[in-house]
């Protein structure tokens, strides 16, 4: 942080004024952004040297070729840190997300025609004069770039799964498999991991992050990333139609009309088994040998993308290995009924109570989570016109509002709520509990578990439970 803050002085000209670690998702990299004096930018640091050395050539190069992809202000490439162009926290994931209750509609169409135009001018103007050369780990997706895909499928899913194989029949099908890929035109640039987590919404546009590992490779592989996202979920007859769209596009701007679309489609399906494979890999390494949730509720999506590819888009090659592990795969119960509904929320309880009867404990195991006093608020409970009322009661309101300014209060815990709630959002957590607590949980803890509650309510799709622990003591109804 304190190098990050270096390269943001040297860019702004002045200190950082907050600097705030973001997320962490399935790297090792770690992102912050640092803010102050007007201006905002994202900060990098990841001990991968190479790694980032291919990262910003990349962008210095897409910029110049005035593609949607973040500037690099600055690097200090000895040190493994830079800055680039902050392009706000709105992905198209989260998009994703919010129309979970309306479904795949024209307005999410549309995002992923704009995602696909934008992956359009990456493979074919990003790859004009561009030096593959600087590519990390492969500057090509060949043969050892598929076998790495596929034994990390063979080690970090089936191994840990116990699915059983023979381990040299398989290899024998992974070559023929990497035979009939390698065959397939690999001229442009790849992305390697162009999913909705890595599109970016920003002033009504999408912009591409994280392509550090793109090499030169066929055009259907980033298309299969896109549309075969296995908790995007999208409908099957949605991605056959953005499928026809992309070639509809591809042929307008290449101006190539002796594209053979069935072609271009049988390719496309064979590395959309490729992919969905090296995809269980990475959720069984992340989930099954790390044991990190969200990487195992991802599991039955990518088994529903392999179970569809094996009924609707069969490859014509000699692999019956690798075509038994999937049935053993597709017949796995554990996987398939993994405990995820796309539709789950965040649930976080937020309780008021009293100091006398003490600080409510966690039943989700969490552990606890925030607890705030209100005991340093003025408290209408010592004045007779209030005692028999609580903090739901309009007078009662009205004196915390005016008497007591516990909007000064709140304020900065909304703040630091929220912050919590979007990183728990964002890391596919469960629970959170929030406790407000003053002397008799009647009148200063009872208004502010119900202002969160309401505020909360207004910013996050979240499900809110509230609990009031003296009040219901004494029979009164949480309405």
């Amino acid at each position: 942080m304190i190098e990050l803050d270096k390269l943001f002085q040297t860019w702004s000209g002045a200190a950082a004024q907050e600097i705030k670690q973001l997320p962490i998702s399935g790297s090792n990299r770690q992102y912050f952004r640092l803010s102050g004096h007007g201006k905002s930018a994202i900060g990098v640091f990841n001990d991968d040297t190479k790694e980032n050395n291919a990262f910003v050539s990349f962008a210095e190069h897409f910029t110049k070729a005035k593609l949607n992809t973040p500037k690099i202000y600055l690097a200090d490439l000895e040190n493994n840190v830079y800055l680039q162009e902050d392009l706000g926290d709105l992905s198209l994931y989260k998009i994703l997300n919010q129309k979970n209750e309306s479904g795949f509609d024209s307005e999410l169409e549309d995002w992923y025609k704009k995602s696909i135009a934008q992956l359009l001018k990456l493979q074919i103007e990003g790859s004009k004069k561009f030096d593959f050369g600087k590519c990390y780990p492969r500057d090509k997706f060949d043969a050892q770039s598929i076998q790495w895909d596929l034994n990390y499928f063979k080690y970090c899913f089936l191994k840990l799964a116990d699915i059983k194989f023979d381990e040299q029949l398989l290899e024998n099908d992974f070559n023929t498999l990497s035979n009939h890929l390698t065959n397939i035109p690999a001229n442009h640039f790849m992305h390697r991991d162009f999913q909705s987590r890595n599109l970016m919404i920003d002033k009504d546009d999408v912009f591409i992050i994280d392509f550090q590992g793109g090499r030169k490779g066929p055009l259907q592989y980033d298309l299969v990333s896109l549309l075969f996202q296995a908790k995007a979920n999208i409908p099957f007859e949605k991605r056959a139609a953005l499928l026809e769209y992309y070639l509809d596009q591809l042929i307008d701007i290449s101006q190539d009309k002796k594209i053979d679309r069935n072609k271009f489609k049988q390719d496309y399906y064979a590395i959309a088994f490729v992919r969905t494979m090296q995809v269980l890999g990475a959720y069984g390494f992340r989930g099954l040998f790390e044991k990190k949730a969200h990487f195992l509720q991802s599991i039955p999506f990518a088994i529903n993308n392999l179970e569809w590819l094996i009924n609707n888009a069969a490859i014509d090659l000699k692999i019956p290995t690798l075509e038994k592990v999937w049935s053993q795969i597709l017949a796995h119960k554990q996987f398939r009924n993994l405990s995820y509904n796309p539709k789950d929320k965040l649930t976080v309880t937020i309780s008021s109570f009293s100091y006398r009867r003490g600080i409510p404990n966690d039943l989700s195991g969490n552990g606890g989570g925030f607890v705030f006093d209100c005991r340093s608020i003025h408290n209408p409970g010592r004045y007779e016109p209030y005692k028999k009322l609580t903090g739901r009661d309009e007078p009662v309101k009205e004196f915390l509002q005016s008497e007591s300014k516990i909007e000064n209060y709140l304020n900065p815990v909304f703040a630091m709520v929220d912050t919590a709630v979007q990183t728990y959002i964002d890391r596919n957590f469960q629970h959170l509990m929030v406790s407000f607590g003053c002397t008799g949980g009647q009148h200063r803890s009872v208004y502010s578990c119900d202002s969160l509650a309401k505020h909360l309510s207004e910013k996050f799709d979240i499900e809110i439970k509230i609990n009031h622990i003296e009040q219901e003591l004494k029979n009164w109804i949480n309405g």
